[in-house]
């Protein structure tokens, strides 16, 4: 399942949290470094073997990551700066929780896989973006050809993370160290749709 495709539908659960959020004046870029904090703890908790904990910071990173951009929408605050330091932000996280999961619950070459191919699935964008474009951008969100491609995007890697974090924490199905090579997996076949996507419906496309 695909999130990001869900987006609209989905705004309607955490939105209102935002817009609460938006009354305390705190400025977005303040909320997507709070974010990052959030996330370099919990690769931190991950690391020393604390993955209940770092779950649930994990969880909190994630919703703030949501929030900066409805506060940005509500308070009139949207910029490019915001919008590309939100983008680096999430890769940031991304990485540095993956790789510290991988040193701590599984093989080096699999970390390096699982890093790797997570960043490339979504620098995969920008590429597009400047190779083939976009529809249209609202208020630093932009509407892109693989909005909807990709089954396994940021969210369905953090939940996934989060899931077997608890299943670790509990020492069932395996806990991280399986579920570290599952989104790895997961990771490399989204990433193959969306190349195959691409190379379908744009590799006899000529300027």
């Amino acid at each position: 399942m695909n999130f990001t495709s869900k987006r609209k539908a989905l705004k309607k659960t955490y939105e209102p949290f935002g817009v609460l959020l938006a009354k305390s004046h705190i400025t977005p870029n303040i909320i997507t470094i709070i974010s990052i904090i959030l996330g370099v703890l919990s690769a931190y908790f991950f690391f020393i073997h604390k993955p209940f904990t770092g779950a649930m910071l994990l969880f909190f990173s994630g919703f703030f990551d949501l929030m900066d951009g409805v506060v940005a929408r509500e308070t009139d605050r949207a910029s490019k700066f915001g919008a590309v330091f939100d983008w680096l932000a999430d890769k940031f996280v991304d990485g540095f929780v993956l790789f510290a999961i991988g040193m701590a619950y599984s093989t080096p070459w699999i970390t390096i896989l699982a890093v790797v191919t997570n960043q490339l699935h979504t620098f995969i964008k920008p590429v597009v973006y400047s190779e083939i474009g976009f529809s249209e951008r609202k208020k630093g969100k932009i509407d892109d050809p693989l909005e909807g491609i990709g089954f396994f995007g940021r969210p369905e890697t953090m939940l996934t993370i989060i899931i077997f974090a608890i299943f670790e924490h509990f020492k069932i199905f395996g806990g991280l160290e399986f579920g570290f090579k599952v989104i790895a997996v997961l990771t490399i076949l989204s990433l193959m749709q969306r190349i195959f996507y691409l190379y379908i419906k744009y590799n006899k496309q000529y300027d």
